[in-house]
């Protein structure tokens, strides 16, 4: 499990928290259980629906997806499409 920088859209971030953490996680979903012990007031924006960017790539549905040592990642909120 490496260690990470994770940044958030403005969208995204919680009260006052930071706009960047440093977390522990070598999958989706390992950061997003991270993140949710961190910052519990997450899991609404989560129940609306986010996805994760990792070095410009966007995942919205597999939260089984590695990510890669030094990876850039950012969380967005699900933008839906027509």
């Amino acid at each position: 499990m490496q260690g990470m920088q994770v940044s958030f859209s403005s969208m995204i971030r919680v009260g006052d928290g930071p706009e960047t953490i440093h977390v522990r996680a070598s999958s989706i979903d390992e950061l997003m259980h991270a993140l949710l012990l961190r910052y519990p007031d997450l899991q609404g924006h989560i129940d609306r629906g986010v996805a994760v960017s990792i070095n410009g790539q966007i995942f919205r549905d597999d939260w089984t997806v590695t990510i890669p040592e030094d990876a850039e990642v950012y969380l967005i909120p699900r933008i839906e499409g027509g």
